[in-house]
């Protein structure tokens, strides 16, 4: 199975491409999608649904993890988010790539063993179950690496059919 992993944003979108092998899931790819921070909303929803859809090509994944929509207080900010993973969500869809969503505290609690785990607490786990030297780079490509993971750790754990994502 191969998970493309996104932690979704409208400035940068951290990304990790991860399969699950022998003796372990391996990386394949990872890495951020920049948008220009003064281009209007539609330009960088635009550069969004291009790069998602890049890496679906290249990638060709079974299944596209992301991070579930999260409470804030600036209500502008989660709207904004909220466009931004819907592109992103669209192209899954066009693509046909099972959606899984994640809770920021599932992802947490699943790669590193606690809900309220820090950003280096999630990088470092994620190079530890990847085998890596370090641990992936910047942040934001860590978390989308730990998404990536751990729907191959819950699906292994579950033994859930690939396309089983919230009840899709």
């Amino acid at each position: 199975m191969r998970v493309l992993g996104i932690d979704p944003g409208t400035a940068v979108i951290g990304y990790g491409v991860v399969e699950d092998g022998r003796p372990g899931p391996r990386l394949l790819e990872c890495g951020v999608i920049r948008t220009t921070p003064r281009a209007p909303l539609s330009a960088r929803l635009h550069t969004i649904h291009a790069g998602i859809n890049e890496l679906i090509e290249r990638h060709h994944p079974d299944v596209l993890a992301i991070e579930g929509i999260f409470y804030g207080k600036n209500v502008r900010t989660a709207m904004v988010l909220g466009h931004a993973r819907g592109v992103i969500l669209l192209s899954a869809e066009d693509a046909g790539i099972a959606i899984a969503e994640y809770a920021p505290s599932v992802v947490k609690k699943t790669v590193v063993g606690r809900g309220a785990a820090m950003k280096p607490q999630v990088g470092y786990m994620c190079a530890q179950l990847l085998r890596l030297k370090s641990a992936p780079a910047p942040a934001d490509a860590a978390d989308g690496v730990a998404l990536a993971l751990t729907h191959l750790m819950l699906a292994r754990i579950s033994r859930l059919p690939v396309s089983m994502a919230n009840g899709r």
